[in-house]
């Protein structure tokens, strides 16, 4: 970050080798020439790059300007914008300070990294000043020196959720007088271990639950988001994410494992729900509570599948009695996600639980000449109900983790909230593209 690296690393070079000694990271953008001490000031609008190593992405510059007043001087956007920031791997506090406009209210959605959803529709009322805070989990492959996560090809690896630099989102109406990242240690993990049911999924009008849950916690639990699409428990174990995990968990972390959809389709001497998954869900809950962590077994959602009758198929087979199974014996939190999921979409019915899928006619989306019909991979509001479902599964299990939960009214999966009401600001980046697994 130019001359403002000092304010956070010291290098010393001793005897040809370099030692690194990082002191806590803490810097604050203001917009304008407001003369705040010790502030990174933008008065101009840089995109970003890996030389300065802080700036607006993707061209959203031009959809924000700076104003300016006698005494105010506020980035402001009407338009979606995304500004990146240079940082290690580690969990960050950000703070954004909005300014009220003189006679009207206006809202404010920010999500950070790969769309994980932190502020929803925040409230500025007139002449107000609100300040808001939540934390984010930064990533990286890097387990130790010689030792990476592998990571899945081209689509995974341009993720932003794996590339050495922290995103933040900004869509609704925005005027903001700062942006504050601090780098925050000793606060409880919540790890997702899961497949495209539960991981970030970074492009419109793909969703997960595990890319909504960030924005029911307060700012003394952050969530890690492991989970990929594609993967199983096998896939993840070999892939280093375990190995990932095990590397950054203390003691009173919790890890929360959902996997099913792609254990079911592995061939092999050790295939099977009673079998290889059953074996590998003990090893998953041993090992992360051989680090003092608390695991807790979440049950694969229920695909949508409806047969002619107009009933709700199972065709997850055994796997979820598996995981039910494993967590009795292991005497593990159980979150019965399968339950739910099926609950809800019966409540929908038949056409009406489209409307939680990725189901869109041709034209929709740009480019898009066919329809979306996907029944195992959630749009934003499936996802959102799905979300609650988690949350109201650790209110039932008595985690500790509950005391940090946020704006979250008693939720039943058998009266969800209505799609028609649903309101999601649409990210400017969209894809065409299936996620892995089905």
């Amino acid at each position: 970050m130019g001359k403002y690296r000092f304010i956070v690393v010291i290098v010393l070079w001793l005897s040809n080798h370099s030692f690194l000694f990082a002191a806590q990271i803490s810097m604050e953008f203001v917009f304008g020439n407001t003369g705040k001490e010790g502030a990174i000031v933008l008065d101009k609008l840089p995109s970003y790059t890996e030389n300065e190593q802080f700036g607006f992405e993707f061209g959203s510059e031009h959809n924000v300007e700076i104003s300016r007043s006698e005494n105010k001087h506020l980035l402001s956007a009407n338009l979606p914008f995304y500004f990146s920031v240079k940082v290690p791997e580690g969990n960050y506090r950000i703070t954004i300070g909005y300014q009220g406009l003189t006679d009207s209210v206006y809202h404010s959605t920010v999500r950070s990294e790969s769309r994980r959803l932190q502020i929803e529709q925040l409230r500025i009322p007139p002449g107000q000043f609100v300040e808001r805070s939540f934390v984010v989990h930064l990533k990286s492959p890097r387990i130790g020196e010689n030792v990476r996560v592998k990571l899945k090809g081209p689509r995974e690896e341009g993720k932003l959720d794996w590339d050495d630099k922290l995103t933040l989102e900004f869509l609704q109406t925005n005027h903001i007088a700062y942006i504050r990242i601090q780098q925050v240690d000793n606060i409880r993990t919540l790890f997702l271990a899961g497949n495209s049911t539960v991981v970030n999924q970074e492009d419109e009008p793909w969703a997960s639950w595990g890319q909504m849950i960030p924005r029911f916690f307060d700012e003394h639990v952050v969530v890690a988001n492991h989970a990929e699409s594609g993967l199983s428990l096998r896939s993840f174990l070999s892939s280093n994410r375990l190995l990932k995990i095990l590397n950054l968990v203390k003691p009173g972390d919790y890890l929360f494992i959902e996997f099913g959809h792609n254990d079911q389709k592995e061939m092999g001497a050790d295939a099977g729900a009673f079998n290889g998954y059953t074996k590998r869900l003990r090893f998953f809950v041993r090992e992360f509570r051989a680090k003092g962590g608390i695991p807790v077994i979440v049950t694969s959602t229920a695909r949508r599948a409806f047969g002619r009758d107009g009933q709700l198929l199972y065709t997850l087979g055994d796997y979820p009695g598996a995981a039910r199974r494993v967590a009795k014996e292991l005497r593990v939190p159980l979150i019965d996600l399968n339950k739910m999921t099926r609950m809800f979409y019966e409540t929908l019915g038949v056409e009406r639980s489209k409307k939680a899928f990725v189901h869109y006619p041709a034209g929709t989306f740009p480019d898009q000449h066919q329809p979306l019909e996907d029944n195992t991979h959630f749009n934003t509001y499936g996802a959102y109900q799905i979300a609650k479902m988690v949350l109201q599964g650790i209110k039932g299990c008595r985690l500790e983790i509950e005391e940090h939960v946020i704006d979250l009214q008693a939720y039943r999966a058998d009266f969800p909230d209505s799609p028609d009401t649903w309101y999601w600001p649409s990210s400017i980046r969209t894809s065409l593209h299936q996620p892995e697994g089905n």
